[in-house]
């Protein structure tokens, strides 16, 4: 099987904020990740709490989202404790977030 594609982290990350303002989801990236192979964190500001998720390679290759704080909100300080454990561990990683009320995102994301 042949793998998904690669695009730049960059290209990723600034189709995602475009598809947030087209949504009404406003975003902003928080940190800046290497431009070309970085991870992506997405923080999204539900009407419950925060959710992170983390973007993943699912079983055929292809990009995936993981909620990685857990299937139901968590609180500011959860979801700060966990971007910063992740930024510690990987230095090239991209941070954005969005207000969504839904805790969905607002680009076609596959949510495993």
């Amino acid at each position: 099987m042949t793998p998904a594609p690669r695009v730049k982290s960059q290209l990723t990350v600034g189709i995602a904020l475009r598809m947030g303002d087209i949504a009404g989801k406003p975003g902003a990236v928080l940190r800046k990740g290497d431009p070309d192979a970085g991870g992506i964190l997405v923080v999204l500001h539900g009407k419950d709490g925060l959710s992170v998720l983390s973007r993943v390679t699912d079983s055929d290759g292809g990009h995936a989202w993981l909620r990685a704080t857990g299937a139901t909100p968590v609180d500011q300080e959860a979801a700060d404790a966990y971007v910063a454990r992740q930024v510690r561990f990987d230095p090239d990683l991209w941070v954005l977030e969005f207000e969504a009320h839904d805790l969905l995102p607002p680009f076609e994301a596959k949510i495993l």
